[in-house]
């Protein structure tokens, strides 16, 4: 007998144990008000989000956080599996942004609202609401630097142009808002591309269509992956003539594919010098600024943009119309957005990030 219910305890802690825990204090067999769906806990960018996403909501609201593991369909039993909790709103940052279309319609079937967290989900009218940077003014601040870089009057400044994935809206968005600022310098010959015969063909437009946009990416793609930026830059500097080196400017999409690329560059002979782009303002990136490796980061305060998620979310569940400042036409509709401002993180402003000790940057070596 006793045997018996030191066995049937022992169980009951087991499966305590491997119950998850809920913000606001809510069991796996409880209703679930807030499910929230990420595309990777691969990337510490996703890991931040977690983390204050579960801060903000502890006591306002019961939430699930799942992971998709850049996985479509993952992310759509990630879904599913939040409906059968009875949720009332999601929030979803999708991996491939027409892709989760289907699952965001089948939360709309169940009268869920649905909140896009960093990236849109295209071409569906199941999407509510929109939580984003300024993604546009990413790309323009990327490019801008830059441009800011130039000696004036200089001519035939060779120009590395990368970009995002070409699954995520937010890398075309980036990209066009760098190609507003760049084409100008492109098309008087003060840039000249290097490593795309599609933007060299186009260099002369000033406003790209999606189809050329997309002509261009799915050529300078590094699918947001460290390694695919890391072989693409080294086979472009394979087949470039030493004439396409020397001083050199280059359009990183994000800090991981930034960090790739300069590696590479910096390890080329003929390279003597150069400026290249980032953003999220990651720790090994912010090392590598102050370490003169990697020249800027776009800050994207991730604290602040779950904090504005969370605001709506909260109004929502109030029955309160959340405010929103834009909108966004994710090829459906237009869709209400609430847009969060970025800051351009340099050597002469990175105590702004030490100071806020984002991503651990009290930690950083100068």
């Amino acid at each position: 007998m006793k045997k018996s219910v030191k066995a049937i305890l022992g169980m009951l802690i087991l499966t305590a144990l491997t119950l998850p825990v809920f913000a606001g204090g809510a069991k796996e067999s409880a209703k679930i008000e807030v499910g929230i769906v990420l595309p990777t806990k691969d990337e510490p960018r996703w890991i931040q989000d977690e983390t204050q996403f579960l801060k903000l909501l502890e006591g306002k609201a019961s939430v699930q956080l799942l992971f998709s593991q850049g996985d479509s369909n993952k992310e759509k039993q990630n879904v599913e599996a939040l409906l059968n909790k009875g949720i009332k709103i999601l929030i979803i940052c999708p991996h491939d942004a027409t892709a989760a279309a289907a699952a965001v319609e089948a939360a709309k079937k169940d009268g869920v609202t649905v909140i896009c967290y960093d990236r849109l989900i295209t071409d569906t009218a199941a999407v509510d609401y929109y939580v984003t940077f300024d993604s546009f003014s990413v790309g323009v601040a990327q490019g801008q630097f830059l441009i800011d870089k130039l000696t004036p009057g200089k001519k035939g400044v060779p120009l590395y142009l990368y970009a995002g994935a070409a699954s995520d809206n937010n890398a075309f968005i980036f990209f066009e808002g760098a190609w507003s600022v760049l084409q100008p310098k492109i098309a008087d010959g003060t840039f000249v591309i290097k490593n795309s015969d599609k933007a060299v063909a186009l260099q002369n437009k000033t406003k790209l269509s999606r189809t050329e946009l997309a002509d261009i990416i799915n050529q300078v793609t590094t699918d947001w992956n460290f390694d695919i930026a890391k072989k693409k830059a080294a086979d472009n500097l394979t087949v470039a003539k030493t004439a396409d080196k020397g001083g050199v400017y280059i359009l990183a999409p994000n800090d991981g594919t930034a960090r790739a690329i300069a590696d590479e560059f910096s390890k080329d002979p003929d390279v003597t010098s150069f400026y290249i782009t980032g953003q999220d303002a990651e720790f090994a990136s912010a090392q590598y600024i102050a370490d003169g490796k990697q020249s800027m980061t776009v800050w994207k305060n991730t604290s602040t943009l779950a904090a504005d998620a969370i605001a709506m979310t909260t109004d929502i569940l109030a029955g309160k119309k959340p405010s929103t400042s834009s909108s966004y036409d994710n090829g459906s509709k237009q869709i209400p957005a609430k847009q969060t401002a970025v800051t351009v993180i340099t050597k002469d402003n990175i105590k702004l990030l030490v100071e806020a000790d984002y991503n651990g940057a009290r930690n950083l070596k100068f």
